[in-house]
């Protein structure tokens, strides 16, 4: 193992964000704070790795992230293993977040997906069910184009193809949403 390559090959994947990926992140994270203004909430699923990601950004909106502000409206559709294991079982795991999404989800939220390959069955169920219901859809992925880039109305594709540098570089941008916010009070 060479540790110095290793965090070298994560300073190319976020030096190629930097150049590639800017603007999409500003729209993004105008998305988000004119949701959050608005009254809207932002609704957060993934996978694995994504799950995790999608648990701590929510709890950063709700807690708080840098700033002292009052709580914000976000939730983890990964996180309700009663409400995950009940859909499972009665619907199949693919459509977990798409039921969730069908219950909690109201026109002018926003819903973000995180997959690094874009192709996330469960995911795709749930863009198409928010698409349905009018709510802005957001995709964190690879730089593959993938079922959820085509789904999307705005999507991230970090300029790799390497998982753990695609979900470091998810969490950053994770966090510069919550800074975004946190500007605005």
């Amino acid at each position: 193992m060479n540790i110095k390559n290793i965090i070298e090959e994560h300073e190319n994947t976020v030096t190629a964000l930097k150049l590639n990926c800017i603007p999409t992140i500003e729209k993004m994270a105008a998305i988000c704070c004119a949701a959050i203004k608005d009254g809207y909430k932002i609704l957060f699923c993934g996978n694995g790795g994504s799950a995790a990601d999608s648990q701590h950004l929510a709890a950063e909106f709700v807690g708080r992230f840098v700033k002292e502000r009052q709580g914000l409206p976000a939730i983890a559709l990964t996180t309700d293993t009663s409400i995950l294991t009940a859909i499972g079982n009665d619907y199949g795991y693919d459509d977990v977040f798409r039921r969730q999404v069908e219950a909690l989800a109201v026109k002018g939220d926003v819903l973000v997906g995180i997959s690094t390959s874009g192709n996330s069955k469960n995911v795709v169920k749930a863009f198409e069910q928010a698409k349905k219901q009018g709510v802005t859809v957001m995709a964190f992925t690879g730089a593959k184009d993938s079922k959820m880039s085509a789904l999307a109305d705005i999507t991230l594709q970090v300029p790799s193809t390497f998982t753990a540098h695609i979900q470091e570089c998810h969490i950053l941008v994770g966090h510069i949403f919550c800074n975004a916010v946190d500007e605005m009070y």
